[in-house]
């Protein structure tokens, strides 16, 4: 039988959510794509909801590369690109949006967090306002990520509008900066 290890499991879960999307996505599937028995996956994992936790945490780390901010930096140039890479990225994975929706920071997470919380409070934005243009900003960002996510190849009717996703992300973001710099 095939040993596999725990970041296996997840590289494999990964590239297994690309090709059949969280809707086709098993742990019998990904069994046989490791070529073990389905127990063997519980070993490293006891719930398929700890493995789709590890498979949001991995798909998300490339966020942990990209630096933090700086004193001087301009918060909204920052504030902008923060949330244009953390679509980016969620962009990377089929479902990507819905399966990072719902989970929550590890403890290396928080602490990015923290310290972009504390940037923009050192920015001159209040503490508050701070922290829930955060929270809207990522929830705007997975809400439109799994829109432009939900549907792909599907037939559009002739006399639908076409939908611009990357612009219309930039427009609502954009509108949540120019509100925030409002309460600045």
């Amino acid at each position: 039988m095939t040993k596999v290890n725990k970041q296996q499991v997840v590289d494999e879960a990964l590239a297994l959510l690309d090709e059949v999307g969280l809707d086709g996505f098993s742990t019998r599937r990904l069994a046989q794509r490791l070529g073990v028995e389905q127990p063997t996956l519980y070993w490293h994992f006891k719930r398929k909801e700890d493995l789709l936790t590890a498979m949001a945490e991995a798909a998300l780390e490339p966020l942990g590369a990209i630096a933090l901010p700086s004193p001087g930096d301009d918060w909204q140039q920052w504030f902008i690109e923060n949330y244009r890479s953390f679509r980016r990225i969620l962009l990377q994975h089929r479902d990507g949006a819905r399966l990072h929706a719902g989970t929550f920071p590890n403890a290396e997470g928080f602490d990015r967090l923290s310290r972009k919380f504390a940037f923009l409070a050192e920015s001159g934005l209040p503490e508050q306002d701070a922290r829930l243009a955060m929270l809207t900003a990522s929830r705007f960002t997975i809400g439109s990520t799994l829109e432009e996510q939900s549907h792909p190849g599907a037939e559009v009717p002739d006399d639908a509008p076409a939908i611009d996703h990357d612009k219309a992300f930039e427009e609502g973001l954009r509108l949540l900066v120019d509100g925030l710099n409002r309460r600045h």
